[in-house]
C-alpha cells in the first residue's frame, strides 16, 4: 500500500488504482477494490534478477526461493528512504532527489577519493514527496557527513486575500504529518489562546493538491500568526535521520559516501555476476554453432559417415572420434575458452556430444548456401558478444562505463526536479520578535488590572483647554492609571505592589483599539492573590547598554534606592523580587527609573513639595531586598506621587539667578546680565523643563534652574501650589518643547496637547488650564508621548475602531460623553488667577 502512495514515496514503485489511503490518514481500501501494477521505475529494480546476479534464500516454509537483494539500477535506499524499528536499533533514512544521488554516484565513480563534503555539491540534502522547506543546513550536514541529524521541516506558505482579509494558504506539509491532524492541532492552539488571530480555519484540499487557508483578524500580523503555527502546531516539525543500515549483515551507520560507495560495489557486483551469466550462455551457443560450422565445412564427409553408419549410435560414436581440421575455426576456439589439438597436418579439432547431437539433429535446409551463410554470421555475432563480455570482465574501466550508462538511463527515464527546498535560514534564526515591525505604541493600564497597546496614531492632536475624547471603555469603578509610549521592540518591567518585577517585550501585550478594554494583567504574569501592577518601565531596546544605567526606586513614604539596571536583565517568567517591604507596612513603590552616576533625582509629593539631591547620594545596593534610604521628609498625611531623574547642576547659584532673568524662553533683553552670551547658550542647552499637573486639570512648566540641588532626606521645596482650585498633584517630570501630553482621567477620558501651548511659569504657581474636567472627574495619570511626523493624517477614534474591526459599543461602562471630540478653544492666561511668584 505504501509503495502507492505519492505522499510517502519519493518514487512510488507501485501503480495503484482505487483507494490507497490519503495524507488525511484516511485508510486504503479493501483488496477487492483495488488493482496494483508494477510503476515503470520498478523494472529497474528488478532488471536482470534472472541472470544469477543476486542470491536467492528459501522462504519461510522451503516452498519457493526468493531474492536476498533486488538487482536495482539505483539506491531506492536513499531515494525512497527507509523506518522501521528492530531489536535494539532503529533507522530512519529521509528520502532524496534521483537525479541529484544519481549525479553524486556518477561524481563517486570518476572520483573515489571525493568526500562527503564533495558530494554535497550534487545531493543537498533530502528530497521528501510532500515538499515544504528544510531550514538551515547544519542538520543536513551532519546527516550526509555522519549518518545521524536532526532537520526541522516547514510547510511553504503564501498569503492571499481573501474577502478583505489577509488569509495564510499552506500548500505542502512537512513530510509524514497527517494533515487533518495538523488542522486540529492548530484549531486546539487557537481555542487554548495559544495562536491569536485567527479567524476562520478550513481544509480546500482535492485532487489538484494541498490547499489549508487560515484566515486572519483584521488586526493580526500575518507573520506573527505564521510564526506562532511553526512553534505551536505540527506546520514546522523536526525529523531525525538515523541512516542506519545492514552492509554486508552487519548494521552499521552510513554516510552519504558510505551508502553510495556501497551501492556502486554492488552493482559491480550485479554487473559482474551478469556479465558472467550472460558470457556462458553466449559460450553454450558459441559451441554449438562451432560444431556446425565444421559440419557444414565437411558436409560431404558428414554426410558420408551418417549414410555409411549402419546406427544413429555408429554415426555419432563416428562423429566424435574423427579429427577435423581446425583452420576455419581456430579464431573462435580462444574465445569458447576450447583450445585445439595438435595433429600431423596442423590444428584440430574433435566434436562434443553436444555438438554431434547438434549435427545429427540439423535440417536439411541448413545445409543450403543461405543456411550456411547464417550459422556463419551467427558465429560472428556470438564471438562479438563474447569479446565484449570478456572486456567488461577484464577491464575496471569497462566496467564502469557500463555502469555509468545503466543508471544514466534511470536519471535520463525518471529524474525529477526537486520539491523540498532548502532554505539557509536557520530554524534559531527568526523568532517571533523578528517579524514585529518597530511602531511606536501607547501602552495604559488601569487600575482594575487592564492592560493593552494601541498604536500612537490612533490619538489625534488638540488644543489645551479642549474637552478630550474617550480613550477606552472602562467599568464604572475601574479608572485609567498609567499610561506611556514605547517602541514594540522595547522590554518593559512591571513592578508590582508586592515588590516582585516581570518582564515583558512591548509586541507581547495585547494590542488593542482606544475603546476596547484591553486584557486582564492576571493573564500576563503569575500574580499572587492580592499582587497587582503598579509601576510599568520601559527600557532601552539594546541590553548590552544597561550596564552603564542605574535604576532608581522611590517608595511612597519618601524612601528611595538605587541598583544596577543590569540586575534587572534576566527576570525569569515568573518574576523575582525587585524590593521587599517590612511585614505589615503601608510603603508601596511610586516610580522607578534609569539614572546615570552624574544626573539629579526629583521627587514630587501630593502636597505640591518637591526635593533635588544628586544620584551619587544614594550608594548603589547590592541586593533587591532592601527598601533603601530616605529621599525626602514628608509632612503627615503626604505622600510621593513622581520621581524623575534629571540633569546634574553644574551652574553656580548666582549664575542660576542671573539666567532665569534673561532666559531665551523669557525673550528678555540680555545687555548688562553678568551672564555671556556663550554661557547663556551653554545654560539653555542643559536647561529642563519641570511639567507638573493637578488632579483638576492645571498644570504647568518651570525651569529646572528653579530647582536646587539639596541634601536627601529634606522636606524639599515648592514645585506647584495645591490650592482649592488646583487640588493635588497627580503627576510631574521633565518635557521638551516636541512632546505632548496625553491626560487621562478617571471618566475614561484622553486629551493629547503640545507641550508648546503650555504656558512657562516660576515654581510658586498655580498653573494654567489643561485639561477642562467636568465636575466630579479628575486627572489621574499624565504620560508624554512623541511629536507626530508632519503631514499625519490624524484619526478619530471611532475611525481607528472601524479600521481594525473592533466594536466600540461592546466595551462597557461607557460615561456620558465619550466617544466624541469637543471643540478645544484656546484659553487665555490672564484667564488663570493666582500665578503670582513670590519667593520660595
Amino acid at each position: 500500500m505504501r509503495m502507492a502512495q505519492d505522499f510517502s514515496m519519493r518514487l512510488p514503485l507501485i501503480d495503484g488504482q482505487g483507494n490507497f489511503g490519503s495524507m488525511d490518514g484516511d485508510p486504503a481500501a479493501a483488496m477487492r477494490y483495488t488493482e496494483a501494477r508494477m510503476a515503470k521505475v520498478s523494472t529497474t529494480l528488478l532488471a536482470d534478477i534472472e541472470k544469477d546476479t543476486v542470491n536467492f534464500a528459501d522462504n519461510y516454509d522451503g516452498s519457493e526461493s526468493e531474492p536476498v537483494v533486488l538487482p536495482a539500477r539505483f539506491p531506492n535506499l536513499l531515494v525512497n528512504g527507509a523506518a522501521g524499528i528492530a531489536v535494539g536499533m532503529a533507522t530512519n533514512i529521509p528520502p532524496h532527489n534521483l537525479g541529484e544521488v544519481i549525479d553524486a554516484t556518477l561524481a563517486l565513480i570518476d572520483n573515489p577519493a571525493a568526500t562527503n563534503t564533495d558530494l554535497q555539491d550534487y545531493v543537498k540534502g533530502p528530497d521528501f514527496p510532500t515538499g515544504g522547506i528544510i531550514l538551515g543546513r547544519s542538520g543536513v550536514v551532519s546527516a550526509l557527513e555522519t549518518g545521524r541529524g536532526s532537520i526541522v521541516i516547514r510547510s511553504r506558505t503564501h498569503y492571499e486575500e481573501i474577502r478583505g482579509r489577509e488569509a495564510i494558504i499552506i500548500t505542502e506539509t512537512p513530510f509524514q504529518v497527517n494533515k487533518s491532524a495538523m488542522i486540529e492541532k492548530i484549531a486546539e492552539a487557537v481555542k487554548a489562546k495559544r495562536i491569536e488571530g485567527i479567524a476562520d480555519l478550513r481544509d480546500e484540499s482535492d485532487r489538484d493538491g494541498v490547499r489549508v487557508v487560515i484566515e486572519l483578524k483584521r488586526d493580526a500580523v500575518g507573520d506573527v500568526v505564521l510564526n506562532q503555527l511553526y512553534r505551536f502546531t505540527p506546520v514546522q516539525t523536526h525529523f531525525g535521520i538515523n541512516m542506519l543500515a545492514l552492509n554486508h549483515g552487519r548494521p552499521e551507520q552510513l554516510s552519504l559516501k558510505d551508502v553510495l560507495s556501497s551501492f556502486i560495489t554492488f552493482r559491480e557486483e550485479v554487473i559482474t555476476r551478469r556479465t558472467k551469466f550472460e558470457l556462458g550462455k553466449a559460450r553454450d551457443r558459441a559451441h554449438l554453432a562451432v560444431g556446425l560450422v565444421v559440419a557444414v565445412s565437411n558436409i560431404d564427409e558428414v554426410v558420408s559417415i551418417i549414410r555409411g553408419a549402419p546406427s544413429p549410435a555408429v554415426a555419432r560414436q563416428t562423429l566424435l572420434e574423427r579429427e577435423w581440421d581446425a583452420g576455419d575455426i581456430l579464431p573462435y576456439l580462444d574465445l569458447i575458452g576450447e583450445p585445439p589439438m595438435p595433429g600431423s597436418k596442423g590444428a584440430v579439432y574433435r566434436l562434443t556430444e553436444i555438438q554431434v547431437k547438434a549435427i545429427l539433429d540439423l535440417r536439411l535446409h541448413r545445409l543450403t548456401a543461405l543456411g550456411r551463410d547464417e550459422i556463419g554470421k551467427e558465429l560472428e555475432e556470438l564471438a562479438e558478444k563474447i569479446r565484449g563480455f570478456l572486456e567488461i570482465l577484464r577491464s575496471r574501466a569497462r566496467l564502469y562505463e557500463v555502469l555509468r550508462g545503466e543508471i544514466l538511463d534511470v536519471r535520463e527515464n525518471f529524474a525529477t526536479p526537486r520539491r523540498t527546498e532548502i532554505s539557509m535560514l536557520e530554524a534559531s534564526g527568526v523568532n517571533e520578535e523578528d517579524l514585529i515591525a518597530r511602531e511606536d505604541m501607547v501602552v495604559t493600564v488601569t487600575h482594575g488590572g487592564y492592560i493593552k497597546r494601541v498604536a500612537l496614531d490612533s490619538y489625534r492632536e488638540q488644543r489645551r483647554g479642549g474637552k478630550g475624547r474617550s480613550g477606552m471603555a472602562t467599568r464604572e469603578e475601574d479608572v485609567l492609571t498609567t499610561v506611556f509610549v514605547a517602541n514594540t521592540h522595547q522590554p518593559v518591567l512591571f513592578f508590582s505592589n508586592y515588590g516582585q518585577v516581570y518582564k515583558l517585550k512591548v509586541w507581547r501585550l495585547p494590542l488593542g483599539t482606544p475603546q476596547s478594554r484591553g486584557k486582564a494583567l492576571v493573564n500576563l504574569f503569575p500574580l499572587a492573590e492580592g499582587e497587582v501592577i503598579t509601576n510599568l518601565m520601559a527600557l532601552p531596546e539594546d541590553e548590552d547598554s544597561w550596564g552603564e544605567l542605574n535604576v532608581m526606586f522611590a517608595t511612597r513614604t519618601g524612601n528611595v534606592r538605587r541598583n544596577l539596571l543590569s540586575d534587572f536583565t534576566n527576570v525569569p517568567s515568573n518574576g523575582k523580587i525587585a524590593i521587599r517591604f517590612d511585614e505589615g507596612s503601608d510603603d508601596r513603590l511610586v516610580g522607578v527609573r534609569v539614572a546615570h552616576e552624574d544626573d539629579d533625582v526629583l521627587l514630587a509629593a501630593q502636597s505640591g513639595k518637591c526635593i533635588r539631591f544628586p544620584v551619587r547620594d544614594v550608594r548603589v545596593f547590592k541586593g533587591r531586598t532592601a527598601t533603601g534610604v530616605r529621599g525626602m521628609r514628608l509632612a503627615a498625611g503626604d505622600q510621593v506621587m513622581a520621581i524623575s531623574i534629571l540633569n546634574g547642576q553644574d551652574a553656580t547659584v548666582e549664575e542660576r539667578d542671573a539666567y532665569l532673568k534673561v532666559a531665551p524662553w523669557k525673550n528678555a533683553d540680555v545687555t548688562g546680565s553678568s551672564l555671556s552670551q556663550e554661557r547663556i547658550d551653554q545654560m539653555a542647552e542643559r536647561e529642563q523643563f519641570i511639567l507638573t499637573i493637578t488632579e483638576n486639570g492645571y498644570g504647568k512648566r518651570t525651569s529646572s534652574y528653579e530647582y536646587r540641588t539639596t541634601g536627601r532626606g529634606g522636606q524639599g521645596i515648592v514645585n506647584i501650589v495645591t490650592s482649592e482650585r488646583n487640588g493635588a498633584v497627580v503627576g510631574s517630570g521633565p518635557v521638551s518643547e516636541s512632546d505632548q501630553l496625553m491626560l487621562l482621567t478617571n471618566a475614561g477620558k484622553i486629551i493629547r496637547i503640545g507641550v508648546q501651548d503650555i504656558r512657562i511659569a516660576g515654581r510658586n504657581t498655580q498653573g494654567v488650564t489643561l485639561f477642562r474636567v467636568d465636575q466630579e472627574e479628575q486627572v489621574v495619570s499624565v504620560a508624554k508621548v512623541p511629536e507626530p511626523d508632519e503631514g499625519e493624517e490624524e484619526l478619530d477614534a471611532e475611525d481607528t475602531a472601524a479600521m481594525d474591526g473592533d466594536s466600540a459599543s461592546s466595551a462597557s461602562g461607557s460615561s456620558e460623553g465619550e466617544g466624541e471630540d469637543a471643540q478645544a478653544t484656546p484659553q487665555s492666561l490672564e484667564d488663570d488667577a493666582g500665578d503670582t511668584d513670590p519667593d520660595a
